[in-house]
């Protein structure tokens, strides 16, 4: 099957000066580095890491598929109930491989998907006026069990299902993916009896798209899961060479990592080329953003470390960020994602009599025009001295986006080694989780809450 492919050219000093671009002594220098970072992280697959293995849970997905196939057409709705990891795999997953047009439009028997990745009552309240509980199937995503705007929501959906259908039938509606054997959601799934799987240990919710956290919702609205892990374990074989030149995980790190320490560019930005493909710059940017940005280094000392993701949809942001990114700050860098073969073919017609000006476009396809915008924002950047890569996918299909989830991923770990980080822990997380819990009366945070509201200003400036 066709492979995606990383265009690094664009991010080289012989494209965009010395100053701006990296040099190939530059990546030689660090090759060794690089590829003892890519075995340290491949050697923990059997241990901590264990989404690494995620492409081969061949027994897992049958699993998913054949419960997929026991409640096919019982459901005009699927909602994820999920934050986080728990939920931007499946926005990415949904929008690049359904029609941006299927909630409107199922097709066949298909459910609609909703994921409600927030607590603010008007996006939770306004699902609740539109659609009906008992016509949907609830897919609550917790390792733990303890995220509280998981849980609040659950709670929530489970109280409507049951006043509906009655505490026997409510069960049938709820599906849990949650931890095999600890947490309040699987001791949840005991007591009631609800339908469950399991995130496996050592795979953390942003690395979790490839498990059932993923490949559930995927599958319950007729995604390929299958097509996602062949892809993924493509790009596992290809990514396990330690040479620079045929790893594109490797290489992607290095040049993340080159760019932002040697040449001040830490603003990483990915400029998807393809509306399907846009959300999963949200995705990537949690991947980065969670795993990277630390202040403690692994020796414990402060790092402050951590490139800043940022998102562009092509060519929607043309005509919104452009702008700065040709002739702001030399603060960026940029990711180009280009799809090769769309998936229609739009014509334009003749424009006629007394529309000669807009002559150049009359018997082209939208599809010209789309490249031509995308070939010319890489030439502006380019000639701008601002770095660019590209990752061509050959189309936009379950498994070109496998590859991509997967590589990403393996980056990321690598970039973790690269920049001394833990890439698997997230502090900062946690201490704003703890102020909520704190700030919302849970048992055992009284003391925090005691300091918050001794630290709260005394004299705060509000204007209005």
């Amino acid at each position: 099957m066709d492979q995606i492919r990383l265009d690094y050219t664009n991010t080289l000093a012989d494209a965009v000066s010395p100053e701006r671009g990296v040099l190939e002594s530059e990546l030689k220098e660090l090759q060794p580095r690089a590829a003892q970072a890519l075995q340290d992280v491949l050697a923990r697959r059997d241990k901590d890491l264990r989404w690494l293995d995620l492409p081969y849970a061949d027994e897992e997905l049958e699993q998913i598929l054949d419960y997929c196939a026991s409640v096919k057409g019982r459901f005009k709705n699927v909602v994820v109930l999920g934050i986080g990891g728990s939920a931007l795999g499946t926005i990415a997953l949904f929008t690049a491989l359904a029609s941006p047009y299927h909630n409107d439009a199922p097709p066949g028997d298909l459910p609609r998907l909703f994921v409600l990745d927030n607590v603010d009552p008007d996006l939770v309240g306004e699902w609740m006026e539109h659609f009906h509980p008992e016509e949907t199937l609830f897919n609550v995503i917790s390792k733990s069990g303890g995220t509280a705007e998981t849980m609040s929501q659950f709670l929530v959906f489970r109280d409507a299902l049951i006043r509906k259908l009655g505490q026997a039938e409510h069960r049938s509606h709820i599906v849990m993916t949650t931890d095999a054997e600890n947490g309040v959601l699987r001791e949840i799934v005991r007591k009631e009896g609800y339908a469950s799987f399991v995130v496996p240990d050592g795979v953390g919710g942003r690395f979790s798209v490839l498990s059932p956290v993923g490949l559930l919702p995927a599958a319950l609205v007729g995604l390929d899961a299958r097509a996602l892990l062949q892809g993924a374990a493509e790009m596992d074989q290809r990514c396990k060479t330690t040479a620079m030149e045929d790893n594109p995980a490797m290489t992607y790190a290095c040049l993340q990592w080159l760019l932002q320490e040697r040449r001040g560019q830490p603003i990483a930005v990915t400029f998807s080329y393809s509306n399907r493909l846009k959300n999963l710059g949200d995705w990537y940017a949690q991947l980065l953003a969670e795993s990277i940005g630390k202040r403690k280094g692994k020796n414990g000392e402060d790092v402050f470390a951590g490139p800043t993701p940022v998102r562009a949809v092509g060519v929607t942001d043309q005509h919104s960020q452009v702008q700065l990114y040709v002739e702001g700050p030399h603060d960026k860098w940029f990711t180009l994602l280009s799809v090769e073969q769309a998936d229609h073919v739009v014509q334009i017609p003749q424009p006629g009599p007394g529309l000669e000006d807009l002559a150049y476009l009359g018997g082209r396809r939208l599809g010209e025009l789309f490249h031509a915008e995308r070939d010319g924002t890489r030439i502006a950047l380019t000639e701008a001295q601002r770095a660019n890569c590209t990752l061509v996918f050959p189309k936009v299909d379950a498994h070109s986006v496998g590859q991509y989830l997967y590589m990403m991923e393996l980056s990321v770990a690598i970039m973790g080694e690269l920049y001394g980080v833990d890439a698997f822990d997230q502090p900062g997380v946690e201490a704003g989780k703890i102020a909520a819990y704190a700030l919302m009366g849970r048992e055992g945070y009284e003391a925090r809450r005691g300091e918050i509201e001794a630290a709260a200003p005394k004299n705060p400036k509000i204007i209005g």
